[in-house]
């Protein structure tokens, strides 16, 4: 059995390390930092924290992407025009090679779950 991997209260915590400026920059300075939960050890999935201050930026999904925002407001806006504005309380599934623009207006937090 493998060990539990959680955050009590992951609105309230602050403590995130570090992940650098957003790539593929349109606006802006998105800057990212966020708390990895878990990570399989031959890097197939992870799950965590990840926060983003507001920019605008070229987004590719590598991988599929699930999400679920717990604060913050943006909008992704897919190469099909579709459009998802995110608010808290969003939840969304991105596939594998989704691409589009995200546009974050307030500082955005999510859970988020990659495989």
């Amino acid at each position: 059995m493998g060990k539990v991997h959680y955050l009590q209260n992951p609105l309230a915590d602050r403590d995130f390390t570090d992940w650098g400026p957003i790539p593929d920059i349109i606006e802006g300075q998105p800057h990212t930092s966020g708390t990895l939960l878990h990570r399989n050890e031959d890097g197939s999935s992870e799950t965590g924290i990840w926060n983003c201050t507001p920019g605008i930026w070229h987004c590719h999904v590598t991988a599929d992407e699930f999400c679920h925002f717990l604060e913050g407001s943006c909008i992704y806006t897919a190469e099909t025009g579709q459009v998802i504005e995110v608010t808290p309380g969003t939840v969304a599934f991105f596939p594998k090679d989704w691409q589009g623009v995200c546009e974050i207006r307030q500082a955005i937090r999510k859970v988020y779950m990659i495989r």
